[in-house]
């Protein structure tokens, strides 16, 4: 069996699920299909839970806005009359009940619980048009199967429980194709969670390793796992094949293409992994294995936006090493903070984060007693694997760069942001 996953991209209309229906026809093999939510209504469901923490109304209005959408995709489909349509409906009159009655918990956990309706949306939505082709495909709850901790926002898998339920659930002797969500999974007490921002790949990931799959296909509007964003770098160019290993190293750096935690559940089963275009999905696209082996070896640009540097200096000038840097990572994690680079000095500690203000600021105040912190915001990372000096010049150039670091095979810098492109 293969795992397919398909991205917001790919069905962000009615035309980008009828492509997915006609790439899903021409496999023979059985299928997990994992799909994202459509288009940009992760974002849309942000907006949504933003309005209502601020109190203002203005969600419900947000709110019609989404359902419009996918009223829109639905009647392209299958016109007015629809048993999807019931689905829904309801099911945006439970998430407008809960906005208007539920008392506002913690944000992480109030994201997760709204923001997860997107994939349900999605994939009910998907089934419907797969199954009115004559596909015999069943959908299945990812929030009953993959079982996590209480993480809001970036979940943890329970392998042992989710690897038991997804093996009951998914019986191809009866369904040859099973039809679930990405980015999304439950608490054991049946607590909707999410698995990381752009989540579904590694759902994708997790399901393939428990399943023992053959391999995954992440399918995309790009043709491949590219050398740079080709909306940064007009001169991109596609791998055709890359390491677990290189892999990695371009999801820590920033590279999009691929959720960073996919990889390790595929490389603890050998599973390999296919990046290949929806667009003209006979081309080869990009394979990431274990024994990969590159035609050659070019430079790899990755640009990381949004970023803050921030400098943690003791106040009592000592050394910023040992117990001073426990101290201060310690608070990262509490904070909830993830750390993209970091340098430190005799008496201070450089580090690059994304910019998300309330943790950064909730950061600075837990660190203000012991430490002082000085930080730049509006900044990049932008990053160079297998660098050479006229790569390294290319990106650099009229940059103002605030960190540079260093090693045989990767260079990072940290920059200000800048309007034009390099």
């Amino acid at each position: 069996m293969k795992v397919y996953k398909f991205g917001g991209a790919s069905v962000k209309d009615a035309t980008g699920i009828k492509n997915l229906g006609k790439i899903v026809q021409e496999e023979n093999s059985s299928l997990v299909v994992v799909v994202s939510a459509f288009g940009k209504t992760t974002n849309a469901l942000e907006k949504v839970l933003n309005a209502w923490f601020a109190g203002d109304g203005h969600h419900e209005v947000l709110l019609d806005e989404v359902y419009k959408l996918h009223l829109l995709i639905i009647n392209e489909l299958f016109g007015n009359n629809s048993e999807v349509k019931a689905k829904i409906d309801i099911s945006f009159m439970h998430l407008k009940d809960y906005l208007m009655s539920a008392s506002k918990g913690k944000y992480d956990f109030e994201y997760d619980q709204v923001v997860s309706h997107g994939e349900i949306w999605s994939t009910l939505i998907v089934e419907a048009f797969l199954r009115s082709t004559g596909l015999n495909a069943k959908w299945i709850d990812a929030r009953e199967l993959l079982i996590t901790d209480d993480r809001f926002r970036d979940a943890n898998i329970h392998w042992g429980e989710s690897s038991v339920r997804i093996k009951k659930a998914i019986d191809f002797s009866k369904n040859q194709i099973f039809l679930t969500q990405g980015f999304i999974g439950g608490t054991i007490a049946g607590q909707s969670t999410t698995l990381g921002r752009e989540g579904s790949d590694y759902t994708a990931a997790v399901i393939a390793n428990l399943l023992d799959a053959e391999c995954v296909v992440i399918w995309k509007d790009v043709p491949g796992i590219l050398n740079a964003d080709p909306k940064w770098r007009t001169d991109a160019i596609r791998l055709s094949e890359i390491s677990y290993k290189e892999a990695v190293e371009m999801t820590f750096s920033g590279a999009k293409v691929i959720h960073p935690k996919t990889i390790k559940p595929l490389h603890n089963k050998n599973i390999p992994l296919y990046v290949k275009s929806f667009i003209n999905p006979q081309e080869r696209g990009t394979i990431v294995k274990a024994d990969a082996k590159p035609e050659k070896i070019v430079p790899i640009f990755i640009r990381k936006e949004d970023q803050v540097l921030i400098s943690i200096l003791p106040k009592d000038f000592s050394f910023a090493m040992g117990d001073n840097l426990s101290r201060v990572f310690h608070s990262f994690i509490i904070n909830g903070i993830k750390v993209n680079l970091v340098q430190a000095s005799a008496v201070s500690i450089d580090v690059c984060v994304d910019d998300d203000r309330l943790k950064v600021d909730s950061l600075i105040k837990d660190l203000a007693q012991e430490f002082k912190t000085i930080y730049n915001d509006e900044a990049e990372m932008l990053s160079i694997r297998h660098y050479t000096k006229e790569a390294i010049n290319s990106i650099t150039l009229d940059r103002e760069i605030l960190l540079e670091q260093r090693t045989r095979r990767i260079v990072r810098f940290v920059v200000k942001k800048q309007d034009k492109p390099v």
